[in-house]
């Protein structure tokens, strides 16, 4: 297999202006302060540690590179030894170098990790744990359940075991996918315990050991490791938020399936998890002919779809624009209703459900028929429930981003079309020391390594706004309180290239 290869263009791009500010506009040889050297690769770390330059790919030649950014050679040669000299390149005798992080970060990562866990265990947690982005059920839940009771009779007489699931809930999904502009028949529906559930069907059916998933980065997490636990290996390719179609990289999308045969991706189009960005329509078209164009397998997790806080119309599905079976679809009832209600489904041709089956039956026998039928009446009263949450969520997401340019003025926000959750980037990279002290201030948090492979987003962390309002701004002065003692000791780990 070919090693990935980020482009000199495209790395010069990601870069912006990398050379210092006080000299902006001289020779980079010629700066008074530092090297150019020391600021390329510090602007390069920075890189690696958000994400925008995926461990594993490597980096352009140092004559390309030279040239696109026009210093000389030894600039970028001076550059790449002192990040292979700090763990941040690997390079072997006839290959490329290619990105990697030092493995005391990798270590302090996953000892944090288990401290944040040992902490969870503890019988007395912190009072908000804003490791999740879920909402509590809707008032209708109770109703809804109620209905459920009075139909379930109709089931007594069977087995109650389906793993298709019940036609109701199948035409009640098929209204809904064809009011949103994609013809769809029951049959093309198979009702699962949750997109969680019908993702890891799909990574059972569709992939193989060692085989690439393309995913976007950052992305949902349980959904990175149920890429792994098949055996399988997460590809990322960046979001970019001032890219066009809101984010994403489409380019890299196309280039990084050709360069890695990958045969299947994972994405989040409706409002991705963690960011809240939203793919528009012209984006859509264009990532549906990347799939027929690489005979690549997209699998697009619309489990936000209905959580458009933008006001602006949605977009159709991405399997709107697909000519074949070379979309797939999951969606779950659990974020728009209730995560309680442990109830989602696949959209696909009648060939691969029947495959999933064969799957399914090694794994669970069906969904629960009451959660079933709870679903079909909440899917008939959608409107008015889904206008409330989607206006609570604003108003939260308001007092969230008040509260953050309040009391953390320095961290920086792009709130997303839609979705639960905020990106936030912090002043440094510190996203898994701050998740391991929060505790003791009051709140747990969710590091933004979380949500990328091998230790990427240390200068991210994710909020979510499904807390009532008072919760969240309490939760803020608590994460503002464990940053200003984490600080002192830990705001920039990336300064000791500086020593060179």
């Amino acid at each position: 297999m070919a090693t990935r290869v980020i482009g000199a263009s495209g790395l010069a791009r990601d870069l912006g202006r990398w050379r210092d500010p006080e000299t902006e506009g001289d020779s980079p040889e010629r700066r008074p302060h530092r090297p150019a050297y020391l600021a390329l690769a510090e602007a390069i770390r920075l890189l690696i540690h958000d994400g925008r330059a995926p461990l594993g790919v490597a980096l352009p030649s140092e004559r390309d590179l030279a040239t696109t950014l026009g210093v000389s050679r030894t600039t970028i040669t001076s550059t790449y030894s002192l990040l292979r000299e700090h763990g941040y390149l690997i390079s072997r005798q006839g290959s490329r170098s290619t990105v990697a992080l030092p493995p005391a970060i990798q270590h302090d990562g996953a000892k944090a990790a288990r401290g944040i866990m040992a902490l969870m265990a503890q019988p007395e947690l912190p009072t908000i744990d804003m490791t999740y982005a879920a909402m509590s059920a809707p008032p209708e839940m109770h109703e809804a359940y109620a209905t459920a009771l009075q139909g379930i009779p109709a089931y007594l007489g069977t087995h109650g075991m389906d793993p298709v699931g019940v036609l109701a809930l199948r035409e009640a999904l098929a209204r809904r996918y064809t009011a949103r502009g994609l013809p769809t028949e029951p049959d093309q529906i198979l009702v699962t315990l949750g997109a969680q559930h019908g993702l890891r069907l799909l990574l059972n059916v569709l992939t193989s050991p060692a085989a690439r998933v393309l995913i976007e980065h950052p992305s949902y997490p349980n959904a990175i490791e149920a890429i792994r636990d098949v055996g399988a290996r997460p590809i990322p390719v960046p979001l970019r938020p001032e890219f066009p179609h809101a984010g994403w990289d489409l380019d890299g999308i196309r280039s990084t399936a050709r360069q890695t045969a990958a045969t299947l991706a994972y994405l989040v189009p409706d409002f991705n998890n963690p960011t809240g960005l939203l793919l528009d329509e012209a984006g859509r078209a264009e990532l549906a002919a990347i799939a027929r164009d690489t005979r690549m397998t997209i699998v697009v997790d619309e489990s936000m779809s209905e959580l458009n806080l933008s006001g602006a119309p949605m977009p159709p599905p991405v399997a709107a624009f697909a000519k074949g079976s070379e979309i797939i679809t999951i969606g779950s009832a659990s974020k728009s209703f209730w995560g309680g209600l442990r109830v989602g489904w696949i959209r696909t041709n009648q060939a691969l459900i029947t495959k999933l089956l064969g799957i399914r039956a090694t794994v669970d026998l069906g969904t629960p028929v009451m959660d079933q039928l709870a679903t079909v009446d909440l899917l008939e009263n959608a409107d008015p429930i889904l206008e409330r949450r989607r206006e609570q969520l604003r108003a939260q997401r308001g007092a969230l981003l008040d509260a953050v340019a309040e009391d953390l003025p320095g961290w920086h926000i792009m709130p997303g079309a839609g979705g639960m959750s905020l990106w936030a980037q912090l002043p440094s990279p510190v996203s898994t020391a701050l998740a391991a002290t929060a505790p003791n201030h009051g709140v747990l948090l969710a590091a933004g390594p979380r949500f990328g492979v091998q230790g990427a987003f240390e200068r991210f962390l994710r909020l979510p706004f499904t807390h009532p309002e008072p919760e969240l701004r309490l939760a803020v002065k608590s994460i503002a309180s464990a940053y200003a003692a984490l600080t002192p000791r830990a705001a920039d780990p990336l300064r000791p290239l500086t020593c060179y």
